[in-house]
């Protein structure tokens, strides 16, 4: 249903980080018709919120405590129906768009790109109409469904392998994923495995050629 009155467009940011929080809440409070109307910083507050406020839109990071959370859109929509989602992320392979407009996201945004974005995203989603960050549509557009890294990548390998193509440790890929450095390294492993690699280098070669991290400027 879209926004078809003069109220405020109600608006949830859920996001672990509190300067990315606040930040979101001084730019969206600054427009006269978005209105914040509650924070969250891991995905059981997100659902808490959403039952409590049933906002018009929710901005959703993917990486939060308790688990990543594309797999949780479908509980948020069903605990919120006339919520929609956009999700701001800094991930911008179209593996993760196409699965978060399979789940049921109807904007996505770029956070290195949130200023220029964010607002014409959310009054669009306002007005249940699409947003994509422009350049992830054109690799969506290029990218036949489907198709993407092989040799059998999960989700959970590709956000490792783009981590590490970043320049990120074990400890700090660990940290942002909220995973235990054991476990950063089992998934590195079956990383190296499935694409027979033996070194970073080639692993962050790999991550450039199937588009999970930016070719370096230069």
């Amino acid at each position: 249903m879209a926004n078809v009155d003069n109220d405020p467009i109600s608006i949830v940011i859920a996001d672990d980080h509190a300067v990315m929080r606040s930040g979101l809440r001084l730019l969206l409070d600054a427009e006269p018709d978005l209105h914040v109307v509650a924070e969250a910083a891991d995905v059981e507050e997100t659902i808490r919120k959403l039952k409590a406020y049933k906002p018009l839109i929710l901005l959703l990071d993917l990486h939060m405590p308790g688990g990543p959370s594309l797999p949780f859109i479908p509980a948020m929509r069903e605990v919120a129906p006339n919520t929609r989602i956009v999700v701001l992320t800094m991930q911008n392979s179209p593996g993760f768009v196409r699965e978060a407009l399979q789940n049921g996201a109807t904007g996505y945004v770029v956070k290195e790109e949130a200023d220029a974005q964010l607002i014409e995203a959310v009054h669009l989603a306002a007005n249940d109409e699409p947003y994509l960050n422009p350049r992830l549509g054109a690799k969506l557009a290029t990218e036949p469904a489907g198709q993407g890294p092989p040799d059998g990548l999960s989700d959970r390998e590709l956000e490792v392998l783009g981590l590490i193509a970043l320049g990120y440790t074990n400890s700090e890929i660990a940290s942002q994923l909220y995973l235990s450095v054991r476990t950063v390294e089992s998934h590195r492993a079956h990383i190296q495995a499935k694409l027979r690699v033996a070194t970073r280098a080639e692993l962050v070669r790999y991550a450039l050629a199937h588009g999970l991290v930016e070719q370096p400027a230069g």
